[in-house]
């Protein structure tokens, strides 16, 4: 939409002026926020919320303005507390606890394709549900493999026909992270190793699955950061959407 259009708009009564100011800027100047509204046309997906670091008002400051504009709502990072906190003001937002994920969705879509989100052990599943919940809220049709690790790999060889049917795989691990080269080694998709800070002493919070991650002798692993299981979803979904029409 050019400037001439948007003029146009104002004039017609079809937009506020305080909306078309936030178009022609590309983002909204909360103070100690800047809500970017142009993220969605230049990167695809819109602007996520992290929470951890933001107080309770912040959070809903940035939810209200959102919704105000009618952007769906996602924010990572929310412990309990702070969702107890945004429910009084937001009933109708949703809670992943295990994924410390909150969400508020109008716009439906088909899902397409299939992410397949896998974790080593039981104690890495809040990242992987974070991943799990980020992938869905995009619009990714989203599997979920649990506590398949290497400690009883006979575990993940029973599903190896899952494995191998989907488009992308998200494989989230801690202690040494040997899962992603293993799941790599069975499929010809692309799969994204997550690290996490599960783990003894010398896991050193996630260093030593992250070391084995960057190090995998499989081909087509890409690794992120530890803990990072939005940003493993993130590009999943660009990858999963490639040769579809959105």
């Amino acid at each position: 939409m050019d400037t001439k259009q948007l003029l146009e708009m104002v004039k017609d009564g079809k937009i506020s002026v305080e909306d078309a100011l936030t178009k022609l800027n590309g983002y909204n100047d909360l103070g100690y926020a800047k809500i970017d509204y142009d993220r969605k046309r230049r990167k695809g997906y819109p602007e996520v919320i992290f929470c951890q670091g933001k107080t309770a008002g912040q959070a809903a400051g940035i939810i209200k303005d959102m919704r105000d504009h009618g952007q769906d709502v996602l924010g990572t990072r929310v412990d309990i507390e702070m969702y107890e906190d945004l429910k009084k003001d937001f009933p109708d937002l949703k809670y992943n606890e295990l994924g410390r994920i909150i969400y508020f969705k109008e716009s439906s879509a088909k899902s397409i394709g299939n992410i397949l989100v896998v974790s080593g052990g039981t104690s890495d599943i809040p990242v992987a549900e974070e991943a799990a919940s980020v992938s869905e809220f995009f619009g990714n049709k989203t599997t979920r493999l649990y506590d398949v690790g290497v400690a009883g790999l006979h575990r993940l060889l029973r599903n190896v026909d899952t494995l191998t049917n989907a488009r992308v795989i998200i494989a989230v691990a801690g202690m040494e992270g040997a899962l992603a080269s293993v799941v790599a080694g069975l499929v010809s998709c692309p799969v994204i190793a997550v690290p996490t800070s599960v783990g003894y002493g010398a896991n050193f919070h996630g260093l030593s699955a992250l070391l084995s991650m960057l190090n995998s002798c499989a081909s087509g692993v890409t690794v992120v950061n530890i803990d990072n299981g939005f940003g493993a979803a993130y590009t999943a979904g660009i990858i999963n959407r490639i040769g579809e029409k959105i």
